[in-house]
């Protein structure tokens, strides 16, 4: 496994809840990160970005008043935004399929369950890294291409409804069933 040296990539880390806040700090300060800005919610993230230049963002979903997608899309397709481009890991305790569906649409780059490890974190980071996306316009999205590979097996539209199968849209996901679906 490479390890990457992390120490000149600017993070912004995004959550009302201060001492997760000091959590992820922690775990990329023990990755060798030494520029990390943090915000308690959306809309002080989004000021934020006007003068520090994120490298990526770290962002939980559940804030108030501007929660972790509205950011999301204001950063994506906002006029005034500083850096629509910036890669996202979004984090949450919410692991539903609807849910994980909802950020990538968003245009988030990388989703992480809580609770959150060095290994999850540093996996998130090293995929934005290793597995850069192209941007793309398709409608009122804009983000990350939310194919992450090119299947040439794939025969036409209806591909994901046999593969949803069961659980429905509110059955919680395992981090390697968010990583799938993410994949697929």
């Amino acid at each position: 496994m490479d390890e990457y040296n992390l120490e000149r990539l600017n993070f912004l880390v995004v959550d009302d809840n201060s001492h997760m806040c000091a959590l992820v700090k922690g775990i990329l300060n023990a990755l060798g990160v030494k520029n990390v800005v943090d915000a308690a919610d959306g809309a002080d993230a989004f000021k934020e970005l006007r003068h520090y230049n994120a490298d990526i963002i770290i962002c939980d979903w559940n804030m108030e008043p501007l929660d972790g997608i509205d950011f999301t899309k204001m950063v994506r397709t906002a006029s005034d935004s500083p850096n629509p481009f910036v890669p996202i890991i979004m984090l949450t305790g919410h692991t539903e399929m609807n849910r994980v569906v909802e950020a990538r649409d968003a245009g988030v780059h990388e989703f992480l369950a809580k609770p959150i490890s060095v290994k999850g974190l540093y996996s998130r980071i090293r995929s934005i890294i290793e597995r850069p996306r192209p941007f793309v316009r398709a409608g009122v999205y804009f983000g990350p291409d939310r194919r992450r590979r090119n299947n040439p097996a794939y025969m036409g539209g209806e591909r994901r409804k046999a593969a949803e199968g069961g659980g429905g849209e509110d059955a919680e996901l395992s981090q390697e069933e968010v990583e799938a679906l993410l994949n697929g």
